[in-house]
């Protein structure tokens, strides 16, 4: 694998931030330089460099004398156009399809190419929707991050440019009711397998893991055919 720089893994992780963990909306200003170098561990001239390829790729805009800020576009942020979807009127079985589709091999690739710390954020985010599940809270958020921790740790562009259905699909299938106690038991069981193939960087055991995963999902909806 071609090896990337500081500066592009850190375009990808606020790209991530932004994108896919919805923390700052389009057209909103970002923390300044010092406390977002820190946030992400980086030194200042390495943030710059990431927000000059962002702003490139139309995701920042940089504004002389005000700051960086989220582009407004929503094709900048969404370019397949996943945050258009109206969640009732799209099936759960395509976006758990489609997720069937990248996710296996995505959790493949983060078994190869995930940092140490990145590994290690992987795990803490599926314990946490374990303990979320087992003490009986909402593991919406945890799920999809658990998630796109393993997108994220694939270090693929456009697998990252997936990330915002990730959310959809798992707020949908948690909210659609009639099955929530299913998936959960499921997802307890389902977790437990993938995460002992990521801890051992099995890559092929972590991509079956998921595959499972993503069918078991399906068959508890009842959407599979």
């Amino acid at each position: 694998m071609e090896k990337k720089s500081l500066a592009q893994q850190t375009a990808e992780r606020l790209y991530s931030i932004i994108a896919a963990e919805g923390r700052f909306a389009p057209g909103e200003k970002l923390p300044n330089e010092l406390a977002l170098s820190r946030e992400l561990g980086v030194s200042r001239a390495t943030l710059r460099e990431a927000i000059r390829t962002l702003a490139a790729q139309g995701a920042l805009e940089v504004r002389r004398g005000k700051g960086t800020f989220v582009a407004r576009g929503p094709e900048a942020l969404d370019p397949f156009g996943f945050g258009a979807l109206d969640r009732i009127r799209v099936r759960l079985r395509d976006l758990f399809e489609l997720r069937s589709i990248f996710e296996p091999p995505a959790a493949r690739l983060a078994c190869r190419r995930a940092t140490e710390e990145e590994l290690r954020d992987i795990l803490a985010r599926g314990e946490e929707v374990e303990r979320r599940i087992r003490a009986g809270e909402d593991r919406t958020q945890a799920d999809w991050a658990f998630h796109t921790a393993i997108v994220r740790g694939a270090h693929n562009e456009f697998f990252t440019r997936l990330m915002p259905i990730i959310r959809q699909a798992v707020e949908a299938a948690i909210t659609s009711g009639g099955h929530g106690a299913e998936l959960a038991e499921d997802t307890l069981r389902d977790h437990a397998l993938l995460l002992d193939f990521l801890r051992r960087r099995d890559g092929e055991g972590a991509e079956h893991a998921m595959a499972v995963h993503m069918l078991h999902s399906l068959d508890v909806m009842g959407l599979r055919g």
